[in-house]
């Protein structure tokens, strides 16, 4: 059993000035495929033989793809599948949010394309993210899709094993799924879908109890990307028969689904403690009895495609004159260099941020004394980041954008967060490692391309009416078919 594995990665946010190009993307090929998290699992339990191809995997969110960029890494993809000899299945490793200049859908493109490569008979499969906004044409194509079922996102590896466990069963038994696609007409923050809270508990748990009836195959429930604006931009639902013979129950089970998550839409809210604005934010810390609280800077949130050189939290912090706090970080790649000409100990001043990203901000000018420098080791694909002490704030600035999501994220920049007051970091809700060591976490809804308040977003491709720029409309679910 031959199956290939490929795909490119990325979630677009449309509202970030700049566009994402080819530098922005780590490419693994041939036997680095079989390095990536899952697939080595998958292989071990299902015994099949791996066929790898090229993976192309963004970075950090941004803006859209250039067309050019896309091009050259889906016309590699597509050359090597024609040149590696029959396949039984392709599993691509996508990610559900991709938008390409003059091209629309990438996940959409990418199927097509394989698909006219190997044939109707051949059946692909595809790993997702649940924030992915899918189109008709791609639950067409497909043979099923599998999504992460945790939010924040702990179950990645778990999901490509699961959806080549799907790839698998099709192929062993010769299935000929039926799918059916239904969209929900929702723009939802991923902070307003939390999968260990309602309605999002409950609906996962609905789609397990799907996936479970004979004849099902699998339930996958999308949250979608709330900062994508286009023409296919929802929550959606799909529901997968194993043949034609339970298409309807199929049919049955997504309609009650779409319509159990239509119904429950205005329980989709943040279940982190929201405060107004940074300075709220900031004084309500200052503040705690807790020994650290780690603040979110929403608007600019770059795992959120945010451009993240927003220098708004930093002048808050340094005109309240907080005594100790941690803020991660800012992308700056010529304050980097000043860093690193100024050495460990020396005085540096620099415009810091504001460059990606001048509309909520310009640059800030500050001073300050160079703490730690880290240089990564030759092959790897890390950049260069460099910590600033300017008054009580620990500024970490990065050679390229990046989040910080792990401890070893501070630890690079010589800080440990659980010894400051205050650790402010550029993201939507605290991804599963911080969270889980949080002493208290504060989601400040400040402005900014990934602005919480999707209602301030200049919003113009996506279909009306949807939740929440539209409020009081009938839906009822309308279904697609593959």
């Amino acid at each position: 059993m031959r199956i290939g594995i490929g795909g490119i990665s990325h979630e677009a946010l449309t509202f970030t000035p700049g566009r994402t190009t080819l530098a922005d993307f780590r490419v693994l090929r041939g036997p680095e495929v079989l390095e990536f998290p899952g697939v080595a699992a998958a292989l071990e339990a299902l015994r099949f033989e791996p066929v790898p191809t090229l993976l192309g995997l963004s970075r950090c969110p941004y803006g859209v793809v250039e067309k050019g960029a896309y091009r050259a890494l889906r016309d590699e993809l597509i050359d090597l599948l024609r040149r590696v000899g029959r396949l039984d299945g392709v599993c691509l490793v996508l990610h559900g949010a991709m938008l390409v200049e003059g091209v629309g859908s990438g996940e959409t493109d990418q199927v097509r394309a394989v698909r006219e490569v190997v044939g109707d008979r051949v059946p692909i499969a595809v790993r997702l993210d649940p924030h992915g906004t899918l189109t008709e044409e791609f639950a067409r194509l497909t043979d099923t899709w599998a999504a992460y079922r945790t939010a924040p996102h702990q179950d990645q590896p778990e999901t490509l094993g699961r959806t080549l466990g799907l790839l698998v069963r099709c192929i062993s038994e010769g299935l000929r799924t039926k799918r059916v696609f239904v969209r929900v007409p929702l723009l939802l923050p991923g902070e307003k879908a939390t999968t260990h809270v309602e309605p999002m508990r409950s609906l996962l748990a609905e789609a397990r109890r799907i996936e479970a009836l004979p004849g099902i195959l699998n339930a996958e429930v999308m949250i979608g990307f709330g900062w994508s604006d286009s023409s296919h931009s929802t929550s959606s639902i799909g529901v997968v028969a194993t043949g034609e013979e339970h298409l309807g129950l199929a049919r049955r089970e997504a309609r009650r689904l779409a319509q159990m998550m239509w119904d429950r839409r205005r329980e989709f809210t943040f279940d982190q403690e929201i405060a107004g604005s940074a300075d709220e934010a900031i004084e309500r810390a200052l503040q705690a009895k807790e020994s650290t609280v780690f603040i979110t800077d929403s608007g600019d949130n770059p795992t959120a495609g945010a451009p993240g050189d927003v220098p708004l939290f930093l002048s808050r912090l340094l005109a309240l004159r907080v005594p100790d706090a941690v803020l991660a970080g800012i992308p700056d790649a010529g304050a980097v260099r000043a860093c690193y000409r100024a050495g460990v100990g020396g005085a540096v001043t620099a415009d810091v941020g504001g460059k990606l990203d001048p509309s909520h901000g310009g640059p800030l000018r500050v001073t300050g004394v160079v703490e730690h420098l880290h240089a990564p080791a030759p092959g790897t694909d890390e950049a260069r980041v460099a910590t600033l002490r300017v008054d009580g704030v620990h500024v970490i600035l990065t050679e390229r954008r990046q989040h910080f999501a792990r401890f070893e994220d501070f630890r690079r920049a010589g800080l440990e967060p659980l010894r400051h007051k205050i650790v402010v970091v550029k993201l939507g809700y605290l991804m599963a490692e911080l969270r889980a060591a949080a002493p208290r976490e504060i989601l400040a809804l400040t402005p900014g391309c990934a602005d919480m308040d999707l209602g301030r977003l200049p919003f113009q491709h996506v279909r009306r009416p949807i939740l929440p720029l539209d409020e009081d409309f009938a839906w009822a679910p309308v279904l697609v078919e593959g």
